[in-house]
């Protein structure tokens, strides 16, 4: 590459085009969903809450984030944009909400991020200790994880898809053998589908399930943050959309559905109060064998650094796109001359990061306890709140604009009611803190108003700055005919 054209990639600030398609973004954002670690982590709290009817949970919040999808593709076809939440909220409801949205996205991923550099280490130091004897602090584990991830971020996307496609395939699979090896015999007590039966599922506890079974979709909404890399985003970034939600709901609803039948209806809620952290490795060992318990830990630790690469990438899009715009320091926008990512921004990502964690650290924070648990708590709440206000920005963005293209489906009905699914799992999130985050005095209670202030900051911000908007316009724009496949932001 010559000087001259160096230069202009650094100074234009454009990602690569026609990098990625429908699989590497599903890849993306099924990883930021953790299927192995969700599964291992939260049917336990969705189980001892409901009961034999927890999968039946996973079906109801599967059904509201396909309502959201619905409404979220149909508008990704005008917003396709490396800002994500911030744009849609901008082109629904103006600058102020994209500022707002921007605020919350940084919060929300940001504590997500460090939150699962907590949990990889707290893994990783239990799990290498019992299959070697080598022991190491989680610290040590959480920063080699931390250098691992700065390099892939920094680095053209297609190095991370790969990655993540090896890492989600083998976490895929584990849990597949396992549900293949609970239905070939019968469970404890033959196959049967009470676990979706309305008496089992509509009962006391459900509203905690559904708080958890909501929390293991976080981080599918991605799937436009990455239309400015995608071939044809048109097409590709509704198509990813609908395949990653509908393989995470498909895939929670039939694992967990495999784990009540090999506790067995009347035995699986006891169970999962009793003895939350072996719940499911119990019964693999029981169906599948210790082979793939032991396997089944190393990929837990391979999931938990997936969605780290996962949420790195997409908060470095963030700042990426707020850079090009102006909203944050310039620099930030400007891509890498050789693989056109972030490098910038994903620089910013990994320093933050690192600064965060270390502070953590030198308090002596609990990984799990405490550092995991009460920023995954922020994070998730966070982004139910921009998940349920991004479904009513759709609504008023097709019928402020009355476009030809606009269904009543996938305009109006399906937005409207994905967005008070949301808007309720988000209250569930406040009024069920101390389950979520394990919080029950002092600070930690407080939190929740930590998305209240960044809610404020952004609107401060969009006072005193002077940009027009969070997502700005990627250089080369042609015009609105090649809105949809062309630029990446559109203005409100």
């Amino acid at each position: 590459m010559s000087s001259s054209s160096t230069v202009t990639a650094e100074t234009v600030g454009a990602l690569k085009r026609n990098a990625v398609g429908v699989p590497g973004i599903v890849f993306f954002v099924v990883s930021a969903a953790a299927p192995l670690a969700a599964a291992l982590g939260a049917s336990p709290v969705a189980f001892a809450s409901l009961g034999a009817g927890a999968p039946g949970a996973y079906i109801i919040a599967g059904l509201v984030l396909i309502l959201f999808a619905v409404g979220y593709a149909a508008m990704s076809r005008f917003v396709t944009s490396t800002a994500g939440f911030a744009a849609y909220l901008e082109s629904g409801f103006g600058r102020t909400a994209g500022f707002v949205g921007a605020a919350l996205a940084l919060l929300s991923y940001t504590c997500m991020l460090i939150a699962l550099y907590g949990i990889l280490g707290f893994f990783t130091s239990a799990i290498v200790a019992d299959l070697t004897g080598l022991q190491l602090d989680w610290k040590v584990w959480s920063l080699i994880a931390w250098a691992g991830v700065a390099i892939l971020g920094y680095m053209e996307i297609n190095l991370s898809a790969k990655v993540l496609g090896v890492l989600m395939i083998g976490e895929v699979l584990i849990l597949a053998v396992f549900d293949v090896g609970v239905l070939a015999q019968g469970g404890a007590s033959g196959i049967n589908f009470e676990a979706f039966q309305p008496s089992n599922v509509f009962s006391d506890g459900l509203g905690v399930a559904l708080l958890f079974a909501a929390s293991c979709f976080v981080g599918f909404e991605a799937t436009a943050i990455y239309g400015e890399e995608a071939k044809d985003p048109r097409r590709t970034v509704p198509r990813a959309t609908y395949a990653a939600v509908t393989l995470i709901a498909v895939f929670y609803a039939i694992s967990t559905w495999a784990i009540g039948l090999a506790h067995g209806t009347e035995a699986v809620q006891t169970a999962a109060a009793e003895d939350p952290g072996n719940f499911v490795f119990a019964v693999n060992t029981q169906y599948v064998g210790h082979w793939a318990t032991l396997l089944m830990n190393v990929l837990l630790v391979t999931s938990s650094f997936a969605v780290l690469v996962a949420f790195h990438n997409t908060l470095s899009r963030y700042n990426f796109a707020l850079g090009r715009a102006g909203a944050l320091p310039s620099s930030l926008g400007r891509s890498h001359p050789r693989w056109q990512s972030p490098h910038r921004a994903s620089l910013a990502v990994t320093t933050v990061s690192i600064v965060i964690l270390a502070l953590f650290m030198l308090a002596g924070a609990d990984p799990f306890a405490e550092l995991y648990a009460w920023l995954i708590g922020v994070g998730t709440l966070g982004v139910l709140v921009m998940q349920a206000a991004t479904s009513f920005a759709v609504l008023v963005f097709f019928l402020r604009r009355k476009r030809t293209e606009l269904r009543l489906w996938s305009g109006v009905i399906a937005p409207v009611l994905g967005g008070i699914g949301l808007a309720g799992a988000a209250f569930l999130a406040v009024t069920n803190w101390d389950l979520l985050t394990g919080a029950k005095e002092g600070v930690p209670v407080l939190l929740p108003w930590l998305v209240v202030v960044a809610g404020l900051t952004g609107v401060l911000w969009a006072v005193f700055s002077k940009v027009g908007s969070v997502a700005g316009a990627r250089p080369g724009y042609q015009g609105s005919e090649h809105a949809a496949s062309n630029v990446p932001e559109v203005r409100s």
